[in-house]
């Protein structure tokens, strides 16, 4: 089981579409931030000192799944829990639930994969196994 750790983020008005209701994209950078706030607070050094120490460039996502129940609006305060679902060999599943107060609003979940660069190619990357060392962090 890991850890679960809540980003949150004020919603300001230019995140809402005319109507006042957050767009939905929104819902999606606000997971994103949360992805890389997830490791950073489990401890892990953000993705431009690891990339020094262990050649991981970061987290590319692989599939996005999400599901809005209520909307958001301007002015509210939202908070994303986030944790890691599944371990795999080389990817991993990022829960998140975003909620203001009690009350959820949206469910997703990421499918990431830890991603070096290719030494005779440093323009592609590719998928290494998850480092136990991150693991265990953020269990």
């Amino acid at each position: 089981m890991s850890k679960t750790i809540v980003y949150e983020v004020n919603v300001m008005f230019g995140d809402c579409d005319p109507a006042g209701i957050v767009f939905f994209p929104n819902f999606l950078k606000w997971m994103d931030a949360s992805s890389l706030n997830f490791f950073v607070q489990c401890g892990v050094p953000p993705w431009r000192e690891l990339v020094k120490t262990s050649n991981i460039i970061g987290t590319p996502l692989l599939e996005i799944n999400t599901k809005f129940m209520r909307p958001a609006t301007y002015g509210e305060t939202l908070q994303i829990h986030t944790s890691v679902e599944e371990w795999r060999d080389k990817v991993f599943v990022h829960r998140h639930i975003v909620k203001r107060g009690d009350e959820v609003l949206c469910e997703g979940t990421e499918v990431r994969a830890f991603c070096v660069r290719l030494p005779d190619n440093p323009e592609r990357i590719k998928a290494i196994a998850v480092p136990e060392d991150i693991k265990m962090k953020c269990s």
